[in-house]
Protein backbone atom coordinates (compact mmCIF):
# COMPACT_ATOMS: atom_id res chain seq x y z
CA UNK A 1 0.00 0.00 0.00
CA UNK A 2 1.35 3.41 -0.98
CA UNK A 3 2.15 6.04 1.61
CA UNK A 4 0.44 9.38 2.09
CA UNK A 5 1.78 12.91 1.65
CA UNK A 6 0.90 15.41 4.35
CA UNK A 7 1.33 19.11 3.64
CA UNK A 8 1.77 20.68 7.06
CA UNK A 9 1.63 24.39 7.87
CA UNK A 10 3.91 25.05 10.83
CA UNK A 11 2.76 28.59 11.57
CA UNK A 12 4.45 32.00 11.48
CA UNK A 13 7.76 31.17 13.16
CA UNK A 14 7.22 30.60 16.87
CA UNK A 15 7.43 26.81 17.40
CA UNK A 16 4.89 27.12 20.22
CA UNK A 17 2.30 28.10 17.61
CA UNK A 18 2.51 24.70 15.94
CA UNK A 19 -0.96 23.14 15.99
CA UNK A 20 -1.55 20.00 18.06
CA UNK A 21 -2.31 18.00 14.90
CA UNK A 22 0.92 19.15 13.25
CA UNK A 23 2.86 18.28 16.40
CA UNK A 24 1.35 14.79 16.59
CA UNK A 25 2.00 14.02 12.91
CA UNK A 26 5.57 15.31 12.97
CA UNK A 27 6.34 13.52 16.24
CA UNK A 28 5.43 10.12 14.79
CA UNK A 29 6.80 10.81 11.30
CA UNK A 30 9.71 8.83 9.88
CA UNK A 31 10.23 11.12 6.88
CA UNK A 32 10.08 14.92 6.93
CA UNK A 33 10.51 16.86 3.68
CA UNK A 34 11.86 20.38 4.20
CA UNK A 35 12.10 23.30 1.75
CA UNK A 36 15.50 24.88 1.08
CA UNK A 37 16.47 27.72 -1.24
CA UNK A 38 19.57 25.80 -2.28
CA UNK A 39 20.87 22.32 -1.49
CA UNK A 40 23.36 22.52 1.35
CA UNK A 41 21.66 25.50 2.99
CA UNK A 42 19.70 25.32 6.23
CA UNK A 43 15.93 25.07 6.14
CA UNK A 44 14.14 27.81 8.08
CA UNK A 45 11.12 25.56 8.57
CA UNK A 46 13.29 22.71 9.83
CA UNK A 47 15.03 24.99 12.31
CA UNK A 48 11.66 26.03 13.69
CA UNK A 49 10.22 22.56 14.27
CA UNK A 50 13.46 21.10 15.67
CA UNK A 51 12.90 23.30 18.74
CA UNK A 52 9.89 21.17 19.71
CA UNK A 53 10.20 17.99 17.60
CA UNK A 54 13.01 15.46 18.04
CA UNK A 55 14.42 14.98 14.53
CA UNK A 56 17.30 12.73 15.61
CA UNK A 57 15.98 9.47 14.14
CA UNK A 58 13.96 10.90 11.27
CA UNK A 59 14.90 10.96 7.60
CA UNK A 60 15.12 14.60 6.51
CA UNK A 61 14.51 15.11 2.79
CA UNK A 62 15.59 18.56 1.52
CA UNK A 63 13.63 19.90 -1.44
CA UNK A 64 15.20 22.73 -3.42
CA UNK A 65 12.87 25.59 -4.30
CA UNK A 66 14.99 28.42 -5.77
CA UNK A 67 14.07 32.06 -5.23
CA UNK A 68 13.33 32.69 -8.90
CA UNK A 69 10.63 34.34 -11.02
CA UNK A 70 11.01 31.99 -13.98
CA UNK A 71 7.86 29.87 -14.22
CA UNK A 72 9.72 27.11 -16.02
CA UNK A 73 12.42 26.96 -13.35
CA UNK A 74 9.85 26.93 -10.56
CA UNK A 75 7.73 24.26 -12.24
CA UNK A 76 10.82 22.13 -12.73
CA UNK A 77 11.66 22.37 -9.01
CA UNK A 78 8.08 21.44 -8.08
CA UNK A 79 8.11 18.39 -10.36
CA UNK A 80 11.49 17.24 -9.05
CA UNK A 81 10.21 17.58 -5.47
CA UNK A 82 7.08 15.59 -6.33
CA UNK A 83 9.17 12.84 -7.94
CA UNK A 84 11.45 12.62 -4.92
CA UNK A 85 8.49 12.38 -2.54
CA UNK A 86 6.77 9.81 -4.76
CA UNK A 87 9.78 7.53 -4.35
CA UNK A 88 9.08 7.26 -0.62
CA UNK A 89 5.30 7.00 -1.06
CA UNK A 90 5.74 4.11 -3.49
CA UNK A 91 7.59 2.23 -0.74
CA UNK A 92 4.58 2.62 1.56
CA UNK A 93 6.10 5.42 3.65
CA UNK A 94 4.21 8.55 4.70
CA UNK A 95 5.94 11.88 4.07
CA UNK A 96 5.42 15.11 6.02
CA UNK A 97 6.13 18.19 3.88
CA UNK A 98 6.42 21.26 6.09
CA UNK A 99 5.87 24.87 5.11
CA UNK A 100 5.88 28.17 6.98
CA UNK A 101 2.52 29.73 7.78
CA UNK A 102 -0.47 28.00 6.23
CA UNK A 103 -0.37 25.61 3.28
CA UNK A 104 -3.12 27.51 1.44
CA UNK A 105 -1.43 30.94 1.55
CA UNK A 106 1.35 31.54 -1.01
CA UNK A 107 2.92 28.17 -0.30
CA UNK A 108 5.09 26.17 -2.69
CA UNK A 109 3.71 23.14 -0.90
CA UNK A 110 0.40 23.40 -2.81
CA UNK A 111 2.08 22.87 -6.18
CA UNK A 112 3.90 19.78 -4.95
CA UNK A 113 0.74 18.35 -3.40
CA UNK A 114 -1.09 18.86 -6.68
CA UNK A 115 1.56 17.03 -8.70
CA UNK A 116 1.79 14.17 -6.21
CA UNK A 117 -1.99 13.79 -6.20
CA UNK A 118 -1.98 13.73 -10.02
CA UNK A 119 0.43 10.78 -9.79
CA UNK A 120 -2.30 8.88 -7.98
CA UNK A 121 -1.11 9.19 -4.37
CA UNK A 122 -3.21 10.21 -1.38
CA UNK A 123 -2.58 13.63 0.15
CA UNK A 124 -3.73 15.58 3.18
CA UNK A 125 -3.43 19.26 4.12
CA UNK A 126 -2.90 20.30 7.73
CA UNK A 127 -3.55 24.03 8.21
CA UNK A 128 -1.27 26.31 10.17
CA UNK A 129 -1.55 29.85 11.49
CA UNK A 130 -0.95 32.21 8.52
CA UNK A 131 2.04 34.48 9.00
CA UNK A 132 -0.01 37.67 8.69
CA UNK A 133 -2.41 36.48 11.41
CA UNK A 134 0.50 35.68 13.72
CA UNK A 135 2.04 39.05 12.94
CA UNK A 136 -1.21 40.92 13.54
CA UNK A 137 -1.48 39.27 16.95
CA UNK A 138 2.08 40.29 17.86
CA UNK A 139 1.42 43.85 16.71
CA UNK A 140 -2.02 43.91 18.38
CA UNK A 141 -3.52 45.15 15.12
CA UNK A 142 -7.09 44.07 14.25
CA UNK A 143 -7.08 43.00 10.62
CA UNK A 144 -10.74 43.76 9.96
CA UNK A 145 -13.56 45.18 12.06
CA UNK A 146 -17.25 45.70 11.42
CA UNK A 147 -17.93 45.88 7.69
CA UNK A 148 -14.33 46.40 6.62
CA UNK A 149 -12.83 44.44 3.74
CA UNK A 150 -9.30 43.13 3.44
CA UNK A 151 -6.97 42.21 0.58
CA UNK A 152 -4.00 39.86 0.89
CA UNK A 153 -1.52 40.30 -1.95
CA UNK A 154 2.09 39.52 -2.79
CA UNK A 155 4.59 42.25 -3.65
CA UNK A 156 5.75 40.01 -6.50
CA UNK A 157 2.39 40.62 -8.19
CA UNK A 158 3.38 44.21 -8.96
CA UNK A 159 3.16 47.75 -7.66
CA UNK A 160 0.00 48.54 -9.66
CA UNK A 161 -1.87 45.72 -7.92
CA UNK A 162 -0.70 47.12 -4.58
CA UNK A 163 -1.87 50.65 -5.41
CA UNK A 164 -5.24 49.38 -6.59
CA UNK A 165 -5.72 47.40 -3.36
CA UNK A 166 -4.90 50.46 -1.25
CA UNK A 167 -7.66 52.40 -3.01
CA UNK A 168 -10.27 49.66 -2.70
CA UNK A 169 -9.79 48.01 0.70
CA UNK A 170 -9.75 49.25 4.29
CA UNK A 171 -6.98 46.80 5.17
CA UNK A 172 -4.22 45.60 2.87
CA UNK A 173 -1.82 42.82 3.83
CA UNK A 174 1.27 42.86 1.63
CA UNK A 175 3.38 39.71 1.84
CA UNK A 176 6.95 39.09 0.65
CA UNK A 177 7.58 42.82 0.82
CA UNK A 178 11.22 42.83 1.91
CA UNK A 179 12.82 43.33 -1.48
CA UNK A 180 10.65 46.27 -2.56
CA UNK A 181 10.46 48.39 0.56
CA UNK A 182 11.81 51.53 -1.14
CA UNK A 183 9.12 51.52 -3.85
CA UNK A 184 6.46 50.54 -1.33
CA UNK A 185 7.48 53.35 1.03
CA UNK A 186 7.14 55.96 -1.72
CA UNK A 187 3.63 54.82 -2.59
CA UNK A 188 2.54 54.78 1.05
CA UNK A 189 3.82 58.35 1.51
CA UNK A 190 2.01 59.53 -1.62
CA UNK A 191 -1.25 58.08 -0.33
CA UNK A 192 -0.77 59.31 3.24
CA UNK A 193 -0.57 55.76 4.58
CA UNK A 194 3.08 55.58 5.61
CA UNK A 195 2.30 56.16 9.30
CA UNK A 196 -0.65 53.77 9.14
CA UNK A 197 1.54 50.82 8.22
CA UNK A 198 2.77 48.09 10.55
CA UNK A 199 5.83 46.07 9.56
CA UNK A 200 6.14 42.43 10.62
CA UNK A 201 9.54 41.00 9.78
CA UNK A 202 10.86 37.57 10.81
CA UNK A 203 7.97 37.08 13.23
CA UNK A 204 8.78 34.52 15.90
CA UNK A 205 12.35 34.17 14.63
CA UNK A 206 15.70 35.80 15.28
CA UNK A 207 15.89 39.47 14.23
CA UNK A 208 12.15 39.84 14.72
CA UNK A 209 10.87 43.35 14.09
CA UNK A 210 7.32 44.47 14.76
CA UNK A 211 6.73 48.18 14.38
CA UNK A 212 6.35 51.17 12.07
CA UNK A 213 8.06 51.71 8.74
CA UNK A 214 11.75 52.52 9.19
CA UNK A 215 13.80 53.61 6.18
CA UNK A 216 17.06 52.83 7.98
CA UNK A 217 16.27 49.15 8.47
CA UNK A 218 17.02 46.32 6.07
CA UNK A 219 14.17 43.86 5.74
CA UNK A 220 14.41 40.21 4.78
CA UNK A 221 12.20 38.00 2.65
CA UNK A 222 9.84 37.17 5.53
CA UNK A 223 8.45 40.69 5.77
CA UNK A 224 4.73 41.46 5.78
CA UNK A 225 3.04 44.85 5.91
CA UNK A 226 -0.39 45.58 7.35
CA UNK A 227 -1.83 48.86 6.07
CA UNK A 228 -4.99 50.21 7.71
CA UNK A 229 -6.70 53.28 6.29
Amino acid sequence: MAGKLYGIGIGPGDPKLLTLKAYELLSRADIVAVPVKKYGEESTAQNIIRQVIDLENKTIVPLEFPMAHSRELLKDSHLKAADKIAGYLEQGQDVMLITLGDVSVYSTCTYVLRYVEAMGYDTCIVPGIPSFCGGAALAKVPLVEGHENMAVISSIKGIHTFEDALDRFETVVLMKAGRRMDDIGKILKEKGLYDKTTVISNAGMENEYIGPMDEEKEYGYFTTLIIKR
